[in-house]
């Protein structure tokens, strides 16, 4: 694990009031309240989260139960961070843990037990570098490089629906990308873009 990620992922539990104890090679909680300034916050969340995924690239798919009784669980958020990585480097990163939460409303709201189709989770510098310079679409100081940003899509929902859904959580930023067909979503100021 990183040490920048160690010390961003701490730095970010204590503005999140999370209590943070070493275990396993990655952090482990106790318990805690999960996105306390997001809009979907207000409507209570169940204490025990699970999470699916099916990458496009890698053909992985996993399911992992990130939340169990409100305390975060290490080997499901070590699964999660796994399968999230840039998997043009082979890089993991420490996630958001309010980008799990996010995810995890985003799919109950859409009425869903689908995995999502992973297009992209967290990227390298170096990755994200190589993507901005043959592309107008990437942004240079992409969130995708602080484990707080992924690009999906639900199968058996419309992906204009989907789009929709993300806007109305009002936790981050949102974008559409009708052509290659995932929608963005991340835990950064609220803000939408595409088409």
């Amino acid at each position: 694990m990183h040490q920048k990620a160690k010390a961003s992922l701490a730095g970010a539990f204590t503005r999140r009031q999370f209590l943070a104890t070493a275990g396993a090679g990655i952090a482990a909680f106790s318990t805690m309240v999960l996105l306390p300034d997001l809009a979907f916050a207000a409507k209570a969340l169940p204490s025990t989260r699970s999470l699916a995924f099916r990458s496009l690239h890698t053909g992985e798919e996993v399911a992992a139960t990130y939340l169990r009784d409100g305390q975060l669980q290490a080997e499901g958020v070590q699964v999660l961070n796994h399968v999230l990585r840039d998997w043009r480097s082979g890089e993991v990163w420490d996630m958001d843990p309010q980008l799990f939460d996010l995810l995890y409303a985003l799919r109950r709201r859409m009425d869903s037990t689908a995995p999502f189709e992973l297009i992209s989770g967290y990227r390298s510098p170096q990755t994200n570098a190589t993507l901005a310079s043959n592309s107008g679409g990437v942004a240079k100081r992409s969130l995708h490089m602080q484990g707080k940003a992924t690009d999906i899509r639900l199968p058996e929902r419309d992906l204009k629906a989907l789009h929709k859904t993300a806007l109305a959580l009002q936790a981050g930023g949102v974008g559409l990308y009708t052509k290659s067909g995932f929608v963005h979503v991340d835990t950064g100021r609220v803000r939408h873009w595409g088409s």
